[in-house]
């Protein structure tokens, strides 16, 4: 009998063991980081909020429009994905890019630089209405992330990663944002949580 209940114990502790190792619903190598509550400002100069996207899967970054390095193929790279899920009848999804230059970023500098890319602003929102260092925190926070402007510099430090967000609020997955982009990895896993 005690070996019966050693085998079910084996098998109890292994499936646990699977089924972690796939992270949040399915995703390989997922994780499940809550993601707070925040009202910000979107491009459109109307409040945005987390509430906003209860209900879908969302794709989330960190850019600013004045950059001269990564921000310009992360948006491109985002542009061209949009395009993608259009082309593959993949619909609900957004996309939302958190400014880390607010005080520049008004939201008329967001709208100019979304149609730059020829960005969905219907499904894209780029968010500003916040300060430095709120967004500094928000992203540390968050999405573990650095997001820091240095004095004296108009340049700002941060992450170039794409986040995963699931239909509950929560961040289960990140990904390269300025090359070699997982394009069909982000696909799948979309497909994944809208299930």
């Amino acid at each position: 009998m005690k070996r019966w209940q050693n085998i079910i114990l084996f098998v109890g502790i292994m499936s646990v063991l699977l089924l972690s190792a796939c992270g949040s619903q399915g995703i390989k190598n997922g994780y499940n980081w809550d993601l707070e509550e925040f009202t910000f400002t979107d491009h459109n100069n109307k409040e945005f909020s987390k509430s906003d996207l209860k209900g879908k899967v969302w794709l989330a970054d960190f850019v600013f429009t004045n950059c001269t390095t990564v921000c310009l193929p992360m948006t491109s790279n985002l542009a061209e994905f949009q395009t993608m899920l259009k082309e593959n009848g993949i619909s609900n999804v957004e996309i939302v890019s958190f400014s880390v230059d607010p005080e520049l970023d008004t939201p008329a500098a967001l709208k100019e630089y979304g149609q730059r890319f020829n960005a969905d602003l219907s499904s894209w929102h780029f968010l500003t209405g916040y300060t430095q260092q709120e967004i500094e925190e928000f992203a540390k926070k968050n999405f573990k992330t650095i997001v820091q402007k240095p004095a004296n510099n108009d340049q700002v430090i941060h992450g170039t990663k794409f986040y995963l967000i699931n239909k509950e609020g929560q961040i289960v997955k990140d990904y390269s944002g300025v090359s070699d982009v997982p394009f069909e990895e982000i696909l799948n896993d979309i497909k994944i949580l809208q299930k």
